[in-house]
């Protein structure tokens, strides 16, 4: 049903969320916080019988003030750092360092090693590129592989000015003047590398922004195409600033074929292998109690199939059964008392309620599209 694939679209958004708040990444977490609520609002709005309607209310309500408290805390710094009121363009760039670093990014190689080629290098050796180098990439494959740490990570490892932009925001808040805005957003980017430091434009869920439309209105047409101009001015190998434009999405079929062109650098970003889902329930269950002889290559080999987000919410659901128990045994107040080590038999138990959020039949689509498409 449609019903479900927008509520399930609405809790990877809100996992995501989560995922950022408690990180730190107070932008990332206030766009997918709004994704999460303009999914919600939608399934409100198609679905006005269903009985669920209420309790999506009172989450779209909780996001929404957790939403406003975090551009409460960047309004009230930034005041405070620069003294003056800040532009209708700030809300886009992230001042804080996203702080995600290669390490934190599993597996992946074949992408990392795309995107030092296509923009580390670049910025560290630009000398060494006389014929110019690869501004445009796209990262494309299934939710919750880590296409938004990527983007995060090379960041961080460049010290680069990063701007989040996502299609909700734009096309809200820039109504009557996106293509404007589309401009100031890449003029300012252009300035910031003028000055010594790298720029980064991560467009989410391109798609959204930039895909095919059957119908269009003026203001859309206008915005698609002025960034149509603004990628040709940064793609452009005569120009040597330091402006990067990365897009990520779930639907590189949905890309029309002039941005197809203009992302220079077409990477996969797969679900993850056995090794990689190894080191995921490694990372994941680091800071957890476990029995010492849980087998974690045995939860690496029945999470075929996981995304690297759904092996950390089953992480996260041992964790929290394991703690309902405490709470249920009356003993929580205890604070002697902690829970008790997590076996194998609890993480059995918590995959086998659990199916990959990745449909097996979507693999095919993006294999056949990096073969027609794919830039390494």
């Amino acid at each position: 049903m449609a019903s479900e694939e927008l509520e399930k679209l609405a809790a990877e958004a809100a996992s995501d969320a989560i995922s950022f708040d408690r990180q730190g990444l107070k932008r990332m977490a206030i766009t997918k916080y709004q994704r999460a609520v303009e999914l919600l609002l939608k399934l409100c709005a198609l679905y006005p019988n269903i009985h669920q309607n209420k309790v999506y209310k009172e989450y779209v309500e909780l996001y929404q003030r957790r939403t406003g408290e975090l551009k409460g805390d960047r309004q009230t710094l930034e005041n405070t750092l620069i003294g003056k009121s800040k532009s209708k363009f700030d809300n886009l760039v992230l001042r804080e360092n996203p702080n995600v670093r290669w390490d934190d990014v599993v597996g992946l190689d074949l992408a990392k090693k795309a995107i030092n080629e296509s923009i580390v290098y670049p910025v560290e050796r630009p000398d060494l590129f006389p014929t110019g180098w690869p501004r445009g990439i796209l990262l494309f494959g299934p939710p919750g592989c880590g296409k938004t740490l990527l983007a995060a990570a090379v960041a961080t490892e460049l010290n680069a000015a990063f701007y989040c932009v996502d299609a909700a925001s734009i096309m809200s808040k820039w109504l009557g003047e996106s293509e404007k805005n589309v401009a100031q957003l890449f003029e300012t980017a252009r300035l910031v590398s003028e000055n010594g430091q790298p720029a980064i434009i991560f467009l989410d869920e391109v798609d959204s922004l930039i895909g095919k439309r059957s119908e269009e209105v003026g203001g859309e047409v206008r915005m698609r195409n002025q960034f149509l101009k603004e990628m040709d001015g940064v793609i452009d190998k005569w120009k040597r600033f330091h402006v990067y434009v990365i897009g990520s999405t779930n639907s590189p079929w949905s890309l029309s074929w002039p941005f197809i062109r203009r992302f220079q650098k077409r990477i996969f970003v797969p679900l993850p292998v056995h090794s990689s889902r190894l080191r995921m329930f490694k990372l994941y269950t680091q800071s957890l109690v476990l029995e010492p002889d849980i087998d974690l290559n045995a939860l690496a080999k029945i999470s075929k199939g996981f995304s690297g987000s759904d092996i950390r919410d089953a992480c996260q659901s041992v964790n929290l059964m394991v703690i309902a128990e405490l709470f249920a045994s009356g003993k929580a107040n205890d604070k002697n008392v902690v829970p008790r080590p997590i076996s194998l038999c609890d993480f059995n138990e918590v995959m086998g309620k659990r199916r990959p959020s990745v449909s097996k039949d979507m693999l095919p689509l993006y294999d056949r599209w990096f073969k027609d498409f794919k830039a390494l």
